[in-house]
């Protein structure tokens, strides 16, 4: 299959773009592994975001009732023309998926899965506008750098734990369910990649204010060095005392630094910034 892409791309003059991080997937069996890993039904509807060359797209349509697929890249569009030929249940928009309205395409696609491979620099971004636009995605699952996988996947008090970390939980539960080496890929990439499944459960961890907590966590992590009192008074109109009095409350060590905290326990810390601040 490789061989086939390699042809195509050819015949159709296509050149890779670095500014995309465009490394695409050509084995089949890998492809038919990450379409069983995302739980894709025959009745499913599947949202792709950055299609590529289409193997991945063409997997998921042998899968999924209807797949709506984005591609940033106008220059894949003869490519695509050839790879998803005869594909009836897929479409391609070429939209920077960023700028879309997730609203009307919901209104589109009912209730959806997210299955895509994507370039480094736009995962984070992605992510947090399922979660914070979506009102009907049930589930995420994404190829990614594996260094990325583990941060999004990450327990509390380890290297790899952030905010991103701990902004995804409060909406999803993640898992890394599928190692990728570099060699699957063509060209090949400098790094590995995994596959991280989020299951999208809103509400999993009760807070009174979403963009409270969001702010929460990215004020705890804002300097990894200084104790969470410190980065909460940097961020928030609370005193010194206020905010060691809303950590004692709770049982957290005054010293404690940010990473140190469950996501559950920002969600407490947040409710009582809540009452603090209001």
């Amino acid at each position: 299959m490789e061989n086939d892409i390699k042809s195509v791309l050819s015949e159709c003059g296509f050149g890779f773009k670095k500014k995309f991080g465009q490394n695409f997937i050509t084995d089949k069996n890998l492809l038919k592994s990450i379409v069983a890993c995302a739980g894709v039904e025959n009745d499913d509807c599947v949202l792709e975001i950055g299609c590529g060359a289409g193997t991945l797209t063409r997997a998921i349509a042998e899968r999924a009732a209807r797949v709506m697929a984005f591609e940033v890249d106008l220059s894949l569009k003869p490519v695509l023309e050839k790879t998803l030929a005869g594909v009836e249940n897929a479409e391609v928009i070429f939209k920077d998926f960023l700028k879309v309205n997730l609203a009307e395409t919901e209104r589109e696609l009912g209730e959806y899965k997210v299955v895509a491979n994507l370039p480094y620099y736009v995962t984070t971004p992605l992510i947090m506008k399922l979660l914070e636009e979506g009102n009907t995605c049930k589930s995420i699952t994404v190829m990614v750098q594996e260094e990325v996988a583990d941060r999004l996947c990450a327990k509390a008090n380890t290297p790899e734990y952030g905010a991103i970390t701990a902004v995804i939980a409060l909406a999803a539960s993640a898992k890394k369910v599928k190692r990728v080496q570099r060699e699957m890929f063509y060209p090949k990439p400098n790094v590995d990649s995994a596959v991280v499944r989020l299951d999208i459960e809103r509400g999993r961890i009760p807070v009174r204010d979403t963009k409270l907590y969001n702010k929460t966590v990215h004020a705890a992590f804002a300097a990894r060095r200084k104790t969470l009192v410190n980065n909460l008074i940097n961020a928030f109109p609370v005193t010194r005392t206020q905010a060691e009095q809303a950590l004692a409350v709770l049982n957290i060590d005054i010293k404690a630094r940010g990473e140190t905290l469950s996501p559950e326990q920002f969600a407490k810390l947040s409710d009582e910034l809540f009452n603090i601040i209001k």
